[in-house]
């Protein structure tokens, strides 16, 4: 009985530590392909210079239509803001895409979509330049960074 014991406790102390590396791998291999994955989305900053005069028809056409529209070739719109200074007000707005090409071929799909280009069309006659200067910005979240996904709720 006493060699069993022996048997056993020697077998345990070989496969043992193999078996922690092994889980300990299994464990680093787990929180390396989440972290991969939580910073593979991107933001993008999207900040309108609009004008006072015909401001309030440029949020009625952005919260009509071109919300809407966007929504349909999968813009995932984070939020809008307006700020202003003493200068100019402007528009902005986040979104976040699962990458780059996602990205870009959604804004193709929005910029080409028939019922938004008329809708630009038939509000710029009535109301005259709604948008100024256009800033675009992608956003790639840091390691470090305590948001790097903003999920749906």
């Amino acid at each position: 009985m006493k060699s069993t014991d022996n048997h056993t406790a020697s077998l345990i102390r070989r496969i043992l530590p193999k078996l922690v590396l092994l889980l300990l791998l299994a464990g680093l291999q787990k929180g390396f392909s989440q972290s991969a994955k939580d910073t593979s989305k991107i933001q993008q900053l999207r900040i309108y210079e609009i004008f006072e005069h015909n401001k309030a028809a440029f949020h009625e056409r952005f919260g009509k239509h071109a919300h809407r529209i966007m929504k349909k070739y999968g813009f995932h719109i984070i939020s809008f803001w307006e700020a202003k200074d003493s200068a100019k007000t402007e528009f902005v707005y986040l979104l976040e895409w699962p990458d780059v090409k996602t990205l870009k071929e959604s804004w193709a799909k929005f910029m080409a979509d028939e019922e938004w280009k008329e809708i630009k069309r038939q509000t710029a006659k009535l109301h005259g330049q709604m948008v100024g200067d256009i800033q675009d910005r992608i956003l790639t979240p840091l390691p470090y960074s305590p948001v790097k996904s903003f999920e749906d709720k």
